[in-house]
């Protein structure tokens, strides 16, 4: 068994089931990955893939078993080549992070800025996506960190560390009835279409349960993984919109008025994550430093060194958390 093919296979499964767009993602030709693979199935006496004529379709038991095996080894790996790279190379490197558009839109922009300015040969990707596409990203080990609110519970395999809290914000054009009312009532609200996110109608402390504990139905007009689009529809009229305060942008939404929802709506964290035993470069320790200035690196390497899920929760709990 050879470390290429073990990388040649988790290619291949990351790239759904592609050993074309593997081998052209490994800078290989498509034959050599077939063979290779061939080569590591004869070795374990067993296949890895379900396979409908030529086309694979999917895993077999036993690799399922050996692809959650290798990510392992591949990320062991990864880890000493960075113990060397932290050494004789602290200041170049990769960063991928993971996050949804308003973190990227409204709270990075001066993180990054910073962190460029301390590291500039450090080369950063930026995903966005929904919680639940962040964590198909961390899943297939295509990002370092995750910076998300909500979605928790598919990020079992992360040490996940609170950044800060935010309200909701309730916006409406300055010649909506709404604009004057400084605390709004949840009644209130409803008698207008509402404009807001798509995952806040899901899960617990949802704005539709709120609502129907107050034994109102409220009228969705429109929802977006976007705040911008949100605002852009508020403007047309589509309805009171529903988004993250951070999304407010005092300059830019000068003709919206927005009125604070803590009242109405509970609080909301950001959180940082990574996988549970990854090595963090130096440099990475400063990017959520820039972030998160409470998260130092006594306090990340003491949650990294607590395994049980609740004793790192109760430890990060007694944390100063800022609010934005």
């Amino acid at each position: 068994m050879k470390l290429h093919q073990l990388r040649y296979f988790v290619a291949i499964v990351q790239n759904g089931m592609n050993v074309t767009t593997a081998a052209h993602k490994l800078h290989t030709s498509q034959p050599g990955v077939s063979k290779q693979i061939r080569l590591l199935e004869d070795e374990l006496g067993a296949p890895l893939f379900l396979r409908e004529s030529r086309e694979l379709t999917g895993l077999t038991e036993v690799g399922q078993q050996v692809f959650n095996r290798s990510l392992t080894v591949l990320r062991e790996i990864q880890s000493i080549r960075g113990v060397t790279a932290d050494l004789t190379r602290a200041q170049r490197g990769t960063l991928s992070l993971a996050t949804t558009h308003t973190q990227a839109r409204y709270v990075l922009p001066p993180v990054i800025q910073r962190f460029r300015a301390s590291y500039p040969d450090v080369e950063l990707h930026l995903h966005q996506g929904t919680s639940e596409q962040i964590a198909e990203l961390a899943s297939l080990d295509r990002i370092d960190l995750a910076i998300a609110t909500g979605g928790e519970a598919v990020f079992s395999e992360f040490v996940l560390l609170p950044c800060y809290r935010w309200h909701r914000k309730i916006i409406v054009p300055r010649d909506h009835p709404l604009a004057s009312v400084q605390r709004p009532t949840l009644k209130q609200i409803a008698a207008h279409p509402i404009v807001t996110y798509v995952f806040s109608f899901n899960g617990p402390s949802s704005l539709q349960e709120l609502f129907a504990a107050a034994g109102l139905e409220p009228k969705v007009s429109l929802t977006a993984r976007d705040a911008d689009v949100i605002k852009t529809y508020v403007r047309l009229g589509l309805g009171v919109g529903i988004v993250a305060s951070m999304a407010i942008d005092p300059i830019a939404d000068a003709d919206l008025v927005a009125i604070d929802g803590a009242h109405l709506f509970p609080s909301h964290t950001t959180w940082l994550g990574f996988r549970q035993g990854a090595l963090l470069r130096g440099y990475t320790y400063k990017f959520i430093a820039e972030l998160a200035p409470h998260l130092t690196r006594d306090v990340i390497e003491a949650a990294m060194g607590e395994p049980d899920r609740a004793a790192r929760t109760e430890l990060l709990q007694a944390l100063p958390l800022p609010a934005l």
